[in-house]
C-alpha cells in the first residue's frame, strides 16, 4: 500500500491522503522511496497554476477533480527493473508528495536519467531529469535540506536574472520584486546584487508585508525594501521592471497604476498570494508576460551548451549557499518534520501564509 497527498484543484484548502496498492514494476521501471522534500510557497504556486502550466500532469491521481502538487527533494531506489539503476542509488529530482514514486528511466548515464513515462513525454524536460547524488556537482551530503529548499527556486532566480540581463533589462533602471521575503525573490535579489560588481547601476526594490520588512532589509540584497501599504508613496520617475512573485491582482494593479508608462516590462512568475489571483485586463503599462524558467534554460543550453550553463549555475549557487548558511547570520532556519501529519500540517500553514520568512520546511 502506498499513500499520496492530493488536493482539490478548485479549492487548494481541501486535501486528503489517497491510499492505493503499490504497483508491480514493469520491465524498465524503478521504485523509489521518497526520503525528504521541501515545502515552500513555490509549491503553492504549482497548485495555483496547476492547470495553466501543466503541473497537475506530472503525477496524475486518476481523478480529474484532484491533483498531486509536485515537490523537489531526494529519494532512494528500493527496487529496479531498469538497466543501469541499482537499488540503494540516491537521486535528486521532482517527486509527488507520496511514500514512493515509480518511474521509467531512459537515457540513463553516470549523471542520472530522464523519466520516460508516456504521460510525461510532452512535459518540459527540466522537470523529468533525476540527478545521481554521487556525481552531482551541486550536491553536498550535509546540505541536502538546503538543496531541497533552495536549488529549484534559485535556478528560477538565476534564470530570471539571466533573462532580464539577456534583454538589457528592457532599458529599465529599477527592478521591483514582490513577495521579497520568498526564497525565489531573495535569490533573484542576490543574483542582481552580484551584477553590481560589473558596474551595473540597477536599483532593486523589494516589496513585502509589514511583518517581513525587517527580515528582508536584514538580507541586504535589495537597495530598498517597501511594505505593500507604502507602494503608492514610492518614487516612480525612472523606468522599471516589475517581477511579480505574488500573483496578487490588487498589488499588480497598484504597481502598474503607480508606474504607468514608466513600467517597461511586467514579468509574471509566481502565485504566493494565491487567494488574490486575477485577470490582467485593463492594466496601465505593459501586459504581464509569464516567465517560464525552462524556456530560458533551453535557450541557454542551445547558445552556451549544457556544461557551460551548469558551470555558471554552480558558481552562483555555491556563492548563494555560502551567504544563506553563513554561521553568524544565516538567512534560513531549516525546520524538519516527518510523517503524513507533518506534511498535511505544513501544507496548510503554507497555504494560510503563516510560515515565518526565515523558516524553510523539509
Amino acid at each position: 500500500m502506498t499513500r499520496t497527498f492530493v488536493v482539490e484543484k478548485r479549492d487548494l484548502r481541501r486535501s486528503h491522503w489517497l491510499d492505493a496498492p503499490a504497483a508491480a514494476l514493469d520491465a524498465g521501471q524503478v521504485r523509489l522511496r521518497i526520503d525528504r522534500f521541501a515545502l515552500t510557497s513555490n509549491n503553492i504556486t504549482y497548485g495555483a497554476f496547476g492547470e495553466t502550466m501543466g503541473y497537475w500532469k506530472f503525477f496524475p491521481t486518476g481523478d480529474a477533480a484532484t491533483g498531486c502538487i509536485p515537490v523537489w527533494g531526494f529519494a532512494d531506489v528500493v527496487e529496479s527493473r531498469a538497466e543501469g539503476i541499482e537499488p540503494g542509488s540516491r537521486f535528486y529530482g521532482y517527486w509527488p508528495m507520496a511514500d514512493e514514486a515509480v518511474l521509467g528511466p531512459v537515457r540513463v548515464n553516470a549523471q542520472g536519467f530522464v523519466d520516460g513515462a508516456a504521460h510525461r513525454r510532452e512535459l518540459h524536460g527540466i522537470y523529468n531529469q533525476y540527478v545521481r547524488t554521487t556525481t552531482d556537482p551541486l550536491h553536498a551530503p550535509g546540505q541536502e535540506d538546503l538543496m531541497a529548499l533552495l536549488r529549484p527556486l534559485f535556478m528560477t532566480s538565476f534564470l530570471i536574472d539571466d533573462f532580464l540581463a539577456d534583454n538589457g533589462f528592457f532599458g529599465a533602471t529599477n527592478v521591483i520584486v514582490s513577495s521579497a521575503s520568498s526564497k525565489t525573490s531573495y535569490g533573484l535579489g542576490f543574483c542582481l546584487e552580484m551584477r553590481k560588481t560589473d558596474g551595473n547601476l540597477l536599483k532593486t526594490m523589494g516589496l513585502t508585508s509589514n511583518g517581513n520588512v525587517s527580515f528582508v532589509r536584514a538580507l541586504g540584497c535589495f537597495d530598498e525594501v517597501v511594505a505593500y501599504d507604502d507602494v503608492a508613496a514610492m518614487s516612480s520617475d525612472s523606468p522599471a521592471i516589475y517581477v511579480d512573485m505574488s500573483g496578487s491582482a490588487s498589488l499588480r494593479s497598484l504597481v502598474h497604476d503607480h508606474w504607468g508608462d514608466r513600467l517597461v516590462y511586467s514579468c509574471s512568475v509566481g502565485g504566493t498570494h494565491w487567494q488574490d489571483l486575477g485577470s490582467a485586463k485593463g492594466l496601465q503599462g505593459p501586459r504581464p508576460t509569464l516567465f517560464f524558467a525552462p524556456a530560458q534554460a533551453k535557450k541557454r543550453v542551445t547558445e552556451w551548451g549544457a556544461a557551460v550553463l551548469q558551470q555558471r549555475l554552480a558558481t552562483a549557487w555555491h556563492a548563494f549557499i555560502d551567504t544563506v548558511a553563513a554561521p553568524k547570520a544565516p538567512w534560513l532556519h531549516v525546520v524538519s518534520s516527518r510523517g503524513r501529519d507533518a506534511v498535511a500540517g505544513t501544507y496548510a500553514t503554507l497555504l494560510a501564509g503563516n510560515v515565518q520568512a526565515n523558516e524553510g520546511h523539509v
